[in-house]
């Protein structure tokens, strides 16, 4: 089966004052016709970047997008928003109240995208196709005239979401779409997420810190350390048995009262400067428990681990650190 979206040593990189910040670095990520992959790793690991690269929100350094079947990474930005494949990425943002219009009504903001990427006929089809999009995310009609400050924080991001599936979208990439709201909404608008993946058959990038949340939504995880992805693997199978340190700490984090009065896993050292890192030194020489020659001599490459082959990690030891 072919990927619907392919990242081919995708590169980001920033200049800074003391030179190129690499926010993502060779980077390879493919995601499946309706599958639900999670991205994973703590602020500064450059998750927020690859999401808008892979959403064309900005221009890649170096690398290749592959869209069904379309490098669209040459595609200049300006160019882009107009093209076909356009209106077959969208992205759910972080913060529904920054990223909803203030002057837009409901019904408006969901006909924005139709208008300017869709092929909405007359001023009857169009409103048929915005409906049917806030009846999808469970909104009443009556919601269609009212502005954003009017709505709840679960209707705003009810509202968002309706604005990226008006145009039925192939990939739909979540960043961190629940982060903003209280626990109890969260978990209402992640099983709408869930229902509609189904029903419309979308694949989702979902990029949450949460990785309880990645873990009830996503069949596949992808973890990044400083513009690295460092380990990726089936949900259970990672969770189960994590073959990076990285990836334990990240797992250790998680509050579990099984572990109550155990000595938690932790991570000690300082991480290393994005900025400008040696080629030839693993990104988590550092912070590691082991450190050894090896890992100060030789960038570890991400490589399948265990027998299924779908496993990978980037770790001179990842077949020792079986959990």
């Amino acid at each position: 089966m072919s990927a619907i979206m392919e990242a081919v040593r995708l590169v980001k990189r920033y200049p800074t004052g003391g030179g190129m910040l690499h926010a993502v670095d060779e980077v390879d990520l493919a995601i499946q016709p309706g599958e639900s992959v999670g991205l994973v790793g703590e602020s500064g690991c450059g998750k927020s970047t690859l999401v808008r690269l892979l959403g064309r929100l900005i221009e890649p350094t170096d690398g290749a997008i592959v869209f069904e079947g379309q490098d669209i990474a040459p595609v200049p930005l300006r160019r882009f928003v107009h093209d076909t494949a356009r209106g077959r990425i969208q992205v759910v943002f972080q913060d529904p109240t920054e990223s909803l219009n203030p002057t837009l009504t409901v019904f408006e903001t969901v006909a924005d995208p139709i208008r300017r990427l869709g092929t909405a006929g007359d001023r009857n089809a169009l409103a048929a196709q915005v409906r049917k999009a806030i009846a999808l995310v469970g909104l009443p009609p009556e919601m269609e005239t009212r502005l954003p400050h009017q709505l709840s924080g679960g209707q705003r991001a009810r509202v968002g979401i309706a604005r990226a599936i008006a145009l039925r979208p192939s990939l739909l990439i979540l960043d961190e779409p629940t982060s903003a709201l209280d626990v109890s909404v969260q978990a209402v608008i992640l099983r709408l997420l869930a229902d509609l993946r189904s029903e419309l058959g979308m694949s989702y990038l979902f990029v949450s810190h949460d990785l309880n949340v990645v873990r009830l939504l996503c069949s596949r995880i992808v973890v990044m350390y400083l513009g690295k992805v460092v380990e990726e693997g089936p949900t259970e199978a990672l969770f189960r048995d994590p073959r990076h340190p990285y990836t334990r700490a990240l797992l250790a984090s998680i509050p579990n009262p099984a572990r109550r009065g155990q000595t938690p896993w932790r991570l000690e050292g300082s991480a290393s400067s994005p900025i400008d890192p040696s080629p030839t030194v693993c990104r988590f020489y550092g912070r590691c428990p082991r450190q050894e020659d090896a890992c100060a001599k030789t960038m570890p490459a991400l490589r399948a681990v265990g027998s299924d082959g779908v496993h990978r990690a980037a770790c001179h030891f990842a077949e020792e650190t079986s959990a």
